[in-house]
């Protein structure tokens, strides 16, 4: 809008100077026009009055001695006559100006009138601001014989045109400066009127989320297509909503699905060797056997062995299906992880405490519970290292306390960095893959953090970020 304005002012002042130049040079002349024909009448009726000279060159200026000076007056207008040879004859200035300009008129001009199909030139020249117009055309007897050459001169003097113009400019420039203003401020009422509501939709879609309610765009006023794309967005939320509750509907069912073949397979280990013991105790069982006391006891232990397998997933799942409820205690988690890594009884678990204590408020049991599976995963890794060692450090972050947990074994390859809290996730023969998965829960609980850094063949280090209170 400020663009089209400023354009607009610029294109009119353009038009406006080019406009009043022509219409300055038209209406000068058309009054020289004016002023020539009514000179050149009074010439020509003063050339048909009976005079006491005949009417031939000579006599021009006898004939117009004195009425030159009248006509010239009249018609506010220099009056000057020529031979056929471009000779002074006959001037209407003043006398004494008259004696130092007795200039005749030169040749190039002669010439020109002589080819002129109409008989008459214009010429112009501008002296400073004004501007002289002079016509050349032919002096006829009554018979309409050529008996000398007629020059009409007036002076145009522009000053008081150009004065009224500069006015006229400056008024213009003023009106159009005050619209430049006022476009100004509608343009910034208008664009923060639209943008406002634009404002309102973009943070309305920045905080559009699949896992939460979504709240409709509600606008009190706004325009036409402002409307129809609050329509779109809020019919989008409705359609994102059923989208939602149908996509947590399928992965609630995939996840039952999942666990019931996870379940399933898990089951089904301890259950074979189950069976295997059972056909075999039936088909050795011999009542009268004198060793039939120790073997039913090797059976029973058997069966006690893969029932305990047993009881050990259905409690894996178990924790990993629910959140354990939350003991917070004040505790020193320097004391907690030393105690925790006693059951490690291995060299090269060391143990680097940054200070002497750190006080926090967390569960005594779920922080050895991400210590122990953190360490244990790390002793898995560098089962097969000539020269295995493992650090666990405890250090003071401001209001969290980090726990690092590093070790030099054969690393997480890229493929599957990705994948290493995934639930049933795992890269040994035996577990599950539940442990770093429970913990991540654990550790999400207490709006914590836990990341890792790994190369394959250099090592791996766990970083937990768990908060003091």
């Amino acid at each position: 809008m400020i663009l089209l304005v400023l354009l607009a002012s610029v294109l009119i002042a353009i038009v406006t100077i080019y406009q009043y130049d022509e219409q300055t040079k038209d209406y000068n002349i058309k009054r020289f026009g004016r002023k020539e024909e009514a000179t050149k009448q009074d010439i020509e009726i003063e050339l048909k009055r009976k005079t006491t000279y005949p009417v031939n060159t000579e006599n021009l200026s006898k004939i117009f001695q004195d009425r030159i000076y009248e006509i010239s007056a009249v018609h506010k207008l220099t009056i000057t006559m020529y031979d056929m040879n471009g000779n002074l004859l006959k001037s209407s200035k003043p006398i004494a100006f008259e004696k130092v300009d007795k200039t005749p008129l030169s040749e190039q001009t002669v010439n020109e009138l002589a080819n002129s199909s109409n008989h008459e030139i214009l010429k112009a020249n501008i002296v400073g601001n004004i501007t002289y117009q002079s016509s050349y055309s032919y002096i006829n007897d009554p018979k309409f014989k050529r008996i000398g050459i007629l020059e009409l001169q007036i002076a145009q003097d522009n000053r008081e045109q150009k004065t009224e113009f500069r006015e006229f400019m400056l008024r213009l420039i003023l009106v159009y400066l005050l619209m430049l203003v006022l476009a100004i401020v509608l343009a910034y009422f208008l664009s923060s009127y639209i943008t406002r509501s634009i404002q309102t939709i973009s943070e309305k879609i920045k905080e559009t989320s699949l896992n939460k309610r979504n709240e409709k765009i509600t606008l009190e006023s706004a325009s036409t297509e402002i409307n129809n794309l609050v329509a779109a967005y809020n019919n989008m939320i409705d359609q994102l909503e059923d989208s939602a509750v149908k996509l947590a509907q399928s992965e609630r069912e995939q996840a039952w699905k999942e666990m019931a073949k996870q379940v399933a397979h898990e089951i089904k280990n301890p259950l074979t060797p189950m069976r295997l013991s059972v056909q075999s105790f039936m088909r050795k069982f011999d009542a009268q056997d004198p060793d039939i006391k120790e073997k039913v006891a090797e059976y029973s232990q058997t069966l006690i062995q893969q029932i305990d397998v047993m009881s050990s997933i259905a409690s894996a799942f178990s924790d990993f299906a629910k959140m354990p409820t939350q003991r917070r205690e004040n505790l020193d988690v320097v004391d907690v992880v030393k105690h925790a890594l006693d059951i490690f009884n291995k060299e090269y678990v060391h143990f680097f405490p940054q200070e002497k204590s750190i006080a926090a408020n967390l569960d005594k049991t779920q922080l050895v519970r991400i210590v122990t599976n953190l360490v244990k995963n790390a002793s898995q890794a560098v089962e097969e290292e000539k020269h295995p060692r493992i650090e666990v450090k405890v250090s003071s972050e401001d209001r969290n306390v980090k726990i690092t947990v590093s070790d030099n074994g054969k690393g997480i390859s890229e493929a599957n960095k990705k994948l290493i809290f995934e639930p049933k996730f795992t890269t040994k023969s035996s577990g599950m893959g539940l442990g770093l998965s429970i913990i991540k829960n654990i550790i999400k609980a207490y709006k914590g953090d836990i990341s890792f850094i790994s190369k394959e063949s250099i090592g791996t280090v766990f970083t937990v970020i768990l908060p003091k209170e």
